[in-house]
């Protein structure tokens, strides 16, 4: 039997392992594909994430912005307010004190690098309150400043009235100065019927008039004082007698003294002499002055002054001797 030589239709086995290359590196292929497909996919999709967050950020930055501009709008007017005002700072307290709790709450907000929603609509209600506490406030000062104009206005008028009231109890008191000085001139007494009188005091209690000079003892000085006017009372007088030296006739032990007048100034008086008036009667006065020393010859003036004025003077001359002495 002889043995041919002819190929085998059957397949060798190094042709699957061929195939089976071919695949691996086909499915490798569309793996790697698929891989960069994803990863342009992802890096599409972040990038529009992150335009979406860029946007967002933008606008809630622009939000901010926004608030922290009509925060300090608020803020420069709340300054500008107060700045002008501080004289009314004690009656505007209250209202600051709210307005003062305001800002600290908003300033608590705009520290924050971003808001959330929540707290951007929390700062705009904020913002929103401190302006109209703004506005109650400047509504507030207006009025204070229209009352304190009004109150100036008054305190001019009664300034004025008070000026005038001043003026007018001025004019008054000088009126009333004037008519009391007018009064106190015009009560002022009036003499009349003056006598003066030498009188020698004898033995047994007689007494005789003398003109002699050696012989008298005593002055009697008489006169009648009226008024209608002065208030019924007790007054006094004073009486002056000058001798015939020309020298004030004065003994401190019997009571002389100095005494003021209107129109002379200081002077010396012999005696001071007590008077019972009654208003729109005459009243007589009379008294005895006895020096204790004797009288000198010649004329002897004497003066009688009542409130100040001299109201009446008379005269008596002794004399050396005489038949009658």
């Amino acid at each position: 039997m002889s043995t041919t030589n002819y190929p085998s239709a059957t397949p060798q086995s190094p042709a699957p392992k061929k195939d089976s290359k071919n695949l691996i590196i086909a499915l490798l292929a569309v793996g790697i594909l698929g891989t960069w497909g994803y990863f342009l996919w992802d890096k599409n999709n972040s990038d529009k994430q992150v335009a979406q967050l860029q946007k967002e950020i933008v606008t809630i930055d622009s939000s901010k912005n926004e608030l922290d501009i009509s925060y300090r709008a608020a803020l420069g007017r709340l300054d500008s307010l107060t700045g002008r005002n501080n004289e009314l700072e004690n009656q505007l307290s209250s209202r600051t004190g709210e307005i003062s709790s305001l800002k600290k709450r908003i300033d608590g907000l705009m520290k924050k690098q971003k808001l959330t929603e929540a707290e951007k609509i929390e700062a705009e209600e904020l913002i929103k309150q401190l302006n109209e506490k703004i506005n109650g406030l400047e509504a507030e000062v207006e009025r204070l400043k229209a009352e304190n104009a009004q109150l100036s206005t008054d305190l001019g008028t009664e300034k004025q009235k008070s000026t005038q009231l001043t003026t007018d109890l001025q004019t008054t008191t000088t009126a009333k100065q004037e008519l009391e000085k007018k009064v106190d001139v015009a009560s002022t007494l009036n003499a009349s019927s003056i006598a003066i009188t030498p009188v020698n005091e004898r033995r047994g209690g007689k007494e005789k008039v003398t003109s002699t000079a050696k012989r008298v003892d005593k002055l009697v000085i008489s006169f009648d004082v009226d008024n209608r006017i002065a208030t019924t009372g007790n007054t006094d007088v004073f009486v002056c007698i000058t001798g015939p030296d020309g020298q004030p006739v004065s003994v401190e032990s019997l009571g002389s003294g100095k005494f003021t007048t209107r129109e002379e100034g200081e002077k010396s008086f012999t005696s001071k002499v007590p008077v019972a008036f009654e208003a729109g009667k005459k009243s007589h006065v009379e008294f005895a002055w006895k020096q204790g020393t004797a009288f000198k010859t010649g004329k002897y003036k004497i003066e009688i002054y009542h409130n100040g004025f001299k109201i009446g003077e008379g005269y008596s001359e002794l004399k050396k001797g005489g038949i009658f002495g």
